[in-house]
């Protein structure tokens, strides 16, 4: 293996004097046409630093050490080379990306995946502690060319001999020196010892420590050194906040935020592409029309969206980092970050979408009890303070919607004829000694059915499966990542902190209590919906559905049976049928309920007693 004076040899410095440079184009780097159409449909045009000097020399065949901060393109930088080389005839791992967090795993692998859309039969497999092992064995056994993970599960799927490195063309270290932070230096030393000798190697780290400059003296051959310097950002106009999760759902939270906040457009960051539709769907269903924008769309539905945002047609846009790359929509006032992103850098570029053209941004970060060491890195990065949010309560929340319905009746009043609507109410309150007030109130009640102007209270906080399988993912990443025994004390302070998140008994003791739903009165209905299994469904979907279209308490949603390609659920019997058509069209995993009543015999699952529950491999 080389010596450290072999790899400063090789170093190609570059100190960012971009103002001096062109700009370089991804065809002129090399690619094939397949992988240029792909990012050019996701809004690619050219090509940063970091990409223009590694695509060639990955390209070629040269092993790299990248040195550069997180937000530079770095995915691109190793992903599309290495896609070029992978032949997605042979059904075996090619490509693999070592990353610290599942968070940041995810973001690659999606990333990937969109780079790589056009080529027939790739298949990513993503590996990261949290999940069980089930979708990943599937994952691995369906031929997936793409496996990016997390060191202890990798070293798990080793160890197993579901993962297999054989045919192992390129290996991708990424945020090497986040994970040397967070303990995985023996885990990497151990996973690259399995590598076969032919394997190309890329490592990418923020920075150079000595034990990252000791793995690449030992694992890269001769490798070329390209460096890219930080860039200082000028600071723009944006107000910072967060809103520590506690109380109600983000989802809640962000139909509030919706309402309340005067924003001219508003984009809002999640983590994966499915999460684009389904956060999407629910504003929508609750009222405010938003677009998702992901790696599913061509060039053409990317450009309509686009479009769409900058000339007012659509006000709120749900999308990921990979297709928000240099994304440029001035009307964007306000930026929610749903879900934080897998790196602190990435922060800085998503609230960057903010703040344009020397106009005033808001950005509010969603961020959970274990979470809110982040900030302080985001204040060190973006050189401002990040307040803490206050969301709007409920009497603000009824002030706001009378306040909405005063202005919109009045516009009705100034702009309308209503002569003939005056006499209407006229003989109405004449043929039934009622009084013009009670008509007006009466009619004001009917058009404030699905949302009340005077709330009575917060919903019961309840997390939909998403938010759930998030959690439960964040607190067992630490002890499944890692693959050691010796962490049963850290996993007890997981289970601990976890408790603590949700508040535990003081919190909830303080929290208004409803009268409990004796489900054994309700007279229950089976109806079948044409949403399962096969289109990703869960439980909780359907719940969070049926009770945000019509306003439903869940506690009158019975047993949920899943299929495949259909579902049967239990509701109350004589729903109106003005509901019942409502429901039809709603979606479900972008799969229209299509409602409809069945004499299926819907079966309540019982929860598994502890000694038939699967034991958890530590």
């Amino acid at each position: 293996m080389t010596e450290q004076k072999n790899t400063e040899q090789n170093s190609t410095e570059q100190n960012n004097t971009q103002n001096d440079k062109a700009t370089t184009g991804f065809d002129s780097l090399g690619l094939p046409s397949n992988l240029l159409t792909a990012i050019t449909s996701i809004g690619f045009t050219s090509a940063t630093d970091i990409q223009a000097q590694t695509i060639p020399l990955l390209l070629a065949g040269k092993d790299v050490l990248g040195e550069a901060q997180t937000g530079t393109g770095k995915t691109a930088a190793f992903g599309l080379p290495a896609l070029a080389k992978i032949d997605t005839s042979i059904k075996k791992p090619q490509l693999m990306v070592l990353a610290p967090t599942r968070e940041l795993a995810m973001q690659v692998a999606e990333a990937i995946e969109s780079f790589g859309k056009n080529m027939k039969g790739l298949r990513v497999a993503t590996l990261y502690g949290g999940q069980s092992y089930g979708p990943q064995f599937q994952q691995l056994e369906r031929g997936a060319q793409v496996v990016v993970g997390t060191p202890g599960r990798l070293m798990d799927h080793l160890r197993r001999k579901s993962l297999k490195l054989g045919d192992l063309r390129v290996c991708v270290l990424d945020e090497a020196d986040e994970m040397l932070n967070m303990g995985f230096l023996e885990d990497i030393q151990w996973i690259l010892d399995h590598l076969p000798k032919t394997t190309q190697m890329c490592l990418f780290s923020a920075t150079m420590p000595a034990a990252i400059r000791k793995i690449a003296n030992r694992f890269l051959k001769d490798p070329e050194h390209i460096k890219i310097a930080a860039v200082k950002k000028s600071k723009a106009n944006i107000t910072q906040y967060a809103w520590k999760v506690s109380g109600i759902t983000k989802m809640t939270a962000l139909e509030r935020i919706a309402e309340i906040v005067d924003y001219d457009a508003m984009i809002i960051f999640v983590r994966t592409r499915n999460d684009t539709v389904d956060i999407a769907e629910k504003l929508e269903r609750a009222g405010y029309p938003a677009l998702a924008l992901n790696g599913d769309l061509n060039q053409a539905q990317r450009e309509r969206c686009i479009e769409q945002m900058k000339s007012g047609q659509s006000s709120i846009l749900v999308a990921t980092d990979v297709v928000a790359r240099g994304l440029d929509i001035p009307r964007i006032s306000l930026v929610i970050n749903y879900d934080l992103p897998g790196d602190h850098e990435a922060y800085v570029h998503r609230i960057g979408r903010t703040g344009r053209a020397g106009r005033e941004g808001m950005s509010i970060a969603f961020v959970r009890p274990r979470e809110m060491y982040s900030l302080r890195h985001y204040e060190r990065l973006t050189s401002g303070t990040v307040n803490m949010y206050e969301l709007p309560n409920i009497q603000e929340l009824g002030q706001k919607r009378i306040e909405r319905a005063r202005d919109e009746i009045a516009k009705v009043v100034e702009s309308k004829d209503l002569s003939s609507m005056r006499e209407i109410i006229e003989a109405m309150a004449n043929e039934s000694e009622m009084s013009m007030l009670d008509l007006a109130a009466a009619l004001l009640f009917q058009k404030q059915l699905k949302q009340p102007l005077q709330p009575k209270e917060d919903p019961k906080p309840r997390r939909d499966s998403r938010e759930r399988n998030d959690r439960n993912d964040r607190n067992s990443r630490d002890r499944n990542d890692r693959g050691r025994d010796s962490r049963r004390g850290s996993r007890d302070e997981s289970r601990a902190d976890s408790r603590g998140d949700r508040g535990g008994r003081g919190s909830r003791d303080e929290r208004p209590r409803k009268a409990k739903v004796n489900r054994n009165d309700v007279d229950w209905q089976t109806y079948r919906l044409e949403v399962g299994k096969e289109h990703g469904a869960r439980p909780g979907d359907i719940v969070g559905a049926i009770a945000n279209e019509i306003s439903l308490d869940s506690s009158y949603i019975g047993a949920i049976n899943l299929h495949e390609k259909h579902s049967f659920v239990q509701l109350p019997k004589g729903i109106p049928a003005e509901l019942f058509q409502q429901l039809k069209g709603v979606r479900v995993r972008r799969q229209p309920l299509a409602i409809s009543t069945s004499d299926e015999q819907v079966v309540k699952q019982a929860p598994r007693r502890r000694s038939e529950r699967p034991q958890r491999n530590n």
